[in-house]
């Protein structure tokens, strides 16, 4: 899991790829339809890409001469929990020290 985790954040890490990802949203694309907002080569946009599909974030699928991206479900369910059980932590930790703050002024 820590490696799916450091994989999957070292992929979210970039405002490139989170984008491609926000646009994957509304389904599947070609690479070229993905890298048309983009201020890049496809080449560029091939190697983003090939991040998000090492993480398991995304699938890509070639017909002929077309490859398709596609998100793959449930991808960032460890990441999320992870982020949850630190959330948790932090949380309860807090709270535990303005109630010591409170009671020892």
């Amino acid at each position: 899991m820590v490696n799916n985790l450091d994989a999957v954040y070292t992929a979210l890490s970039d405002p490139t790829r989170r984008r491609m990802l926000e646009r994957l949203r509304h389904g599947p694309l070609s690479v070229s339809q993905l890298g048309e907002p983009l201020t890049m080569t496809l080449a560029a946009v091939g190697k983003h890409i090939t991040v998000l599909e090492a993480a398991g974030i995304i699938r890509t699928a070639k017909a002929g001469r077309v490859r398709t991206c596609a998100l793959v479900p449930h991808s960032l369910t460890d990441a999320t929990a992870w982020l949850s059980a630190q959330e948790q932590f932090w949380n309860s930790s807090l709270d535990a020290l303005i109630d010591h703050l409170e009671e020892n002024p």
